[in-house]
């Protein structure tokens, strides 16, 4: 079962991969009309059309069914029919289009394709009257993907329901009427792997935003290294997070608050991190929405125990790397499915896995109660139950500090939110574009802070490429 947003983004995958919306149009045409031919041949079609894909799946069913007696009509302004693949089958119909008449009686099937998945908010007049005239007619009624209105006070309730690739989330038999599935052609990589699509999971600030609504994260590192600390932040601030706080020991504060102004740093006592600080973070921790722990913390054993402690003891969403993973080896208590761990392959066979195989990292994750996202050519992150693959990125990318950007990355999408495994998966693929693009400048002379100067482009183009 899949949500409107995993539609959208499933879309925008296929498009980057090759398979165009038209082309999976034309796939849900066919499959449409290829059901209705089966079971309903010879009689007269209405196809009810909206301005979206939805109803850009009507018109290609129309162009499909050419030999039986069809029409179609459009609710609303046909001149508002969304530009590109809606608008090419619309322009490609051969059938009579027809005006709403909520009297006409003269058809024996009715084909809904009004409204697709991702219906938010009042259906508009025009809808509802077409709503009132689906309840009243006699025949047979077909939902295209999903139910017109499905999940508002008011839907259409259909016989059948042809939904493409997968049962989007909320059908049911009541609501939806027999759910039949169709394979419109997806690429599976679609779905396994990241691609630009899911950066419609970004979480976009609203109009009315102010500081601190998109998120405030906790950064503890430091003592014996200082870099670390300071790009997982800057990483994190680049990725749009609003507030970041390192919490580093005293023999490294001065290094890290010179890094940047924007970075709010926090003393601690001594040169590293111990159990005395254990209490004071765990303060701090409250007020933040989501903790990344580990960068340039060291080995040092009492650094190691104030890591367990503090983990077993946080409520937060936390990020766990580096030097965190260190400390906690194979005796790792997760807080929950809210916690990530990043680690490279080395980190990976210390938290217990065992191979750098997705149903391996599936397991592990699933043993563990939290998300992987295991470092490599190929990422591999699982929360457990699902996998996802990042291909983004280059070998450009080992040099020393692309773990710590990642690492800031991933906790600035939790901060802001985000699902742990959704921010894990995204923030891989945020790294690797980011990568990408420093390499095209510096080639294999790129270095950590080049990928952080180059977050945000990474986030404009994608966003640039999905209109948002």
């Amino acid at each position: 079962m899949i949500s409107s947003l995993d539609s959208k983004v499933m879309d925008a995958n296929s498009e980057a991969l090759g398979t165009s919306v038209l082309t999976l149009m034309d796939n849900a045409g066919k499959a449409v009309a290829d059901l209705l031919r089966e079971r309903f041949h010879g009689q007269r079609f209405i196809i009810f059309c909206g301005h979206g894909n939805n109803g850009g799946d009507g018109f290609a069913t129309a162009i499909h069914l050419a030999e039986e007696d069809v029409s179609v009509c459009i609710i609303g302004d046909p001149s508002k029919v969304r530009p590109g693949a809606a608008s090419t089958y619309l322009s490609e119909l051969g059938c009579p289009v027809v005006q709403f008449d909520p009297n006409n009686r003269d058809y024996d099937v009715l084909v809904d394709a009004v409204l697709g998945t991702g219906t938010k908010g009042k259906l508009r007049p025009e809808i509802e009257a077409y709503i009132d005239y689906t309840r009243k007619f006699q025949g047979p009624i077909v939902s295209i993907d999903v139910p017109t209105g499905i999940g508002s006070p008011k839907s259409v309730i259909p016989d059948i329901t042809i939904t493409m690739h997968d049962v989007k989330e909320g059908m049911d038999e009541k609501n939806s009427g027999e759910i039949v599935v169709a394979d419109i052609g997806i690429p599976e990589k679609a779905y396994t792997h990241t691609g630009p699509g899911d950066l419609y999971r970004y979480p976009i600030p609203t109009k009315d935003s102010h500081k601190g609504a998109n998120g405030s994260l906790l950064v503890i590192g430091g003592g014996p290294y200082y870099g670390a600390p300071a790009m997982a932040a800057m990483a994190a601030m680049r990725t749009g997070v609003d507030l970041v706080t390192i919490a580093t020991p005293k023999s490294s504060y001065h290094e890290v608050a010179a890094q940047s102004p924007v970075l709010m740093v926090r003393k601690l006592r001594g040169s590293t991190l111990c159990h005395d600080h254990v209490k004071e973070l765990l303060k701090m921790s409250e007020v933040c929405d989501a903790v990344l722990i580990g960068p340039g913390l060291g080995r040092d054993e009492h650094t190691f125990e104030a890591v367990k402690e503090f983990v077993s003891l946080c409520r937060k969403p936390l990020v766990i790397d580096a030097d965190g993973l260190n400390a906690l080896g194979t005796d790792f208590n997760a807080k929950g499915p809210q916690t990530v761990l990043t680690p490279h392959s080395g980190e990976y066979l210390r938290i217990g896995g065992s191979s750098k195989d997705p149903e391996d990292v599936r397991k592990t994750s699933s043993r563990l109660g939290c998300t992987i996202v295991l470092k490599g050519r190929y990422d591999i992150i699982s929360n457990g139950d699902s996998v996802k693959i990042n291909g983004t990125g280059t070998p450009g990318m080992t040099t020393g500090g692309t773990g710590d950007v990642l690492a800031g990355i991933i906790g600035g999408l939790l901060a802001k939110g985000m699902d742990a495994y959704e921010a894990g998966y995204l923030g891989a693929y945020i790294s690797g574009k980011a990568g990408e693009l420093a390499f095209n400048k510096f080639s294999y002379g790129m270095i950590a802070t080049d990928v952080i100067d180059r977050i945000p482009k990474a986030l404009k183009n994608g966003f640039d490429r999905l209109g948002l």
